[in-house]
């Protein structure tokens, strides 16, 4: 499968593929989960909503599995196979988990990919821990329009109606809403309700869906508005790492104008908008992640 097709790879859930070592970390918020491998100059994978460890590997297979470099794959508390917590973490709390298990792995500095919320993760360890983000990737990353409509929903409805209309919808079904996609997957109609999400839904191998299904936390998701809605994005005027910001034109969970808000507010940050792509970028469009990211 060539690199540059849509959404050319499939999500993999064996770690062993990527000579990856299993670790759970006892953190602060509790245990957590590690994929990683030793190496030159680690790459820290940090998920987003509706994702775990396993979201990153087509671009690993995009990557040509990184060759040489360590690799550091975190399920944060709450997500994928890492316990969650009594209350969803804010994102100080999601940062300073990161830092312990770099502690535990014996790691002071990582190169620190992001996607989603993820992303927003990155850019406040970035800010607070600076010694610890040698450079910074922004995958499809929830940043000013998110925290934004987080803030004030009514006139997000005009602005970032899907992301809007989905809060408003899990603040209703919570729990429930994990098993009315399992449900919608089991007669079909799963893609109606993903297809906002990928520029290209039916495009998409089967894998994708699937893991979309099963790494969507609703609690989790609502957790993460809340701490972006009461999060400065003035902070991240304070990162002084490279950073690359990469987006989907057809990303619903974010703005085109993001990318430009970006570039003026942080001090060294390289913007991409990648065409026919949505929120997934680096299952979507992997190989343009990669060169944009690794080159």
């Amino acid at each position: 499968m060539h690199p540059d097709a849509y959404a050319p790879y499939p999500v993999v859930g064996d770690p062993a593929r990527w000579g990856l070592t299993t670790t759970t970390v006892s953190t602060s918020a509790g245990p957590t989960v590690v994929r990683h491998r030793p190496g030159a100059r680690p790459l820290l994978f940090l998920h987003g909503v509706a994702g775990s460890w396993t979201t990153w590997t087509p671009l690993l297979s995009a990557a040509g599995n990184v060759v040489g470099r360590g690799l550091v794959l975190v399920d944060l508390p709450g997500w994928g196979s890492s316990p969650a917590p009594a209350v969803p973490l804010d994102v100080d709390e999601s940062s300073q988990v990161i830092v312990e298990v770099l502690d535990a792995l014996g790691l002071d500095q990582a190169d620190v990919v992001g996607h989603s919320m993820g992303a927003f993760v990155g850019l406040h360890l970035a800010v607070t821990r600076p010694d610890r983000v040698r450079s910074l990737g922004l995958v499809s990353g929830t940043t000013f329009a998110t925290a934004t409509a987080a803030r004030h929903p009514v006139r997000a409805l005009r602005t970032l109606p899907a992301f809007t209309l989905l809060r408003a919808g899990l603040a209703v079904t919570r729990r429930a809403a994990h098993g009315l996609l399992r449900g919608l997957a089991r007669i079909g109609l799963l893609p109606l309700l993903a297809g906002p999400v990928f520029a290209t839904v039916r495009r998409l191998d089967p894998s994708v869906l699937r893991a979309f299904v099963e790494e969507f936390r609703p609690v989790g998701f609502l957790g993460a508005a809340r701490s972006a809605a009461r999060y400065d994005t003035r902070r991240w005027a304070g990162v002084r790492c490279p950073v690359v910001a990469v987006s989907g034109r057809q990303d619903v969970f974010a703005r085109v104008d993001d990318l430009a808000r970006l570039g003026g507010v942080l001090p060294d940050v390289r913007t991409v908008l990648l065409e026919d792509c949505g929120h997934f970028a680096h299952v979507e469009r992997p190989g343009a992640v990669v060169r944009e990211l690794f080159s």
